[in-house]
């Protein structure tokens, strides 16, 4: 059995000796729920940057941003055309970068995924929170990892320097009860395909039980069990 205390504390370690880093959460609730109440691997992001430093730690609730799906430009009759240089988003404010290329961000003037790249450029190290849904990451974080496609066609498919080769990425998912570990194991390679370091410390799962339990009890009993673990 996972010590999970062992694994936070070990992603604070390293996260520790970073000046600027960035937590990227995508799971979501109902913006008028009663309680108020966060999804729980939003809760560890701020758990963690409190540990860290908020300082250091910029957090960006991916699901609260509008950004449009991908546009496919990847696989076309016209070949592989995504992050051309044509597709530049041309705005000093947007990108200072001057490396965000995606012609969705093109197609539509009001997407916000300049506000993840622009953040990712200026940290040293990125960690991307979500919950695990249908064995699968949640929708939010699965419409960013396909924009962001054009990070990785740079240098995989264009030729041109990898721009993400400095920078670490790591993912925490946060599960009930299936396939969290896959998950995690699954975009620890994606990561790597697109160029990034991904250090063993920056990227794990918890997972409440290895059961299949649906019982509303069962649930209950996970948020007490996760707040037992992170948050006191």
């Amino acid at each position: 059995m996972k010590n999970y205390q062992n694994l936070f504390e070990s992603t604070v370690t390293h996260l520790q000796t970073k000046k600027q880093i960035l937590f990227l959460t995508t799971s979501n609730r109902w913006r008028n729920e009663k309680d108020g109440e966060e999804p729980k691997s939003s809760q560890l992001a701020k758990k963690l940057a409190e540990k860290i430093g908020v300082e250091k730690v910029k957090i960006i609730d991916v699901s609260k941003l509008k950004i449009y799906p991908c546009e496919g430009n990847v696989s076309t009759v016209h070949g592989n055309t995504c992050g051309v240089s044509e597709a530049l988003l041309k705005d000093n404010e947007k990108n200072p970068s001057g490396c965000h290329r995606c012609w969705a961000s093109l197609n539509n003037p009001d997407d916000e995924l300049w506000q993840v790249s622009k953040a990712l450029f200026e940290s040293e190290a990125v960690v991307f929170f979500g919950s695990v849904r249908w064995g699968q990451m949640n929708s939010f974080y699965q419409k960013l990892i396909e924009r962001l496609t054009w990070l990785e066609n740079r240098h995989s498919t264009l030729g041109e320097d990898n721009i993400l080769k400095n920078i670490e990425a790591g993912i925490i998912a946060v599960g009930h009860n299936w396939r969290a570990d896959e998950v995690v194991g699954v975009q620890k390679k994606v990561f790597s395909f697109f160029g990034f370091q991904v250090p063993e410390e920056l990227s794990w799962a918890w997972i409440f039980t290895t059961e299949n339990d649906e019982s509303n009890d069962g649930y209950l009993a996970d948020a007490k069990d996760f707040k037992e673990t992170f948050l006191k």
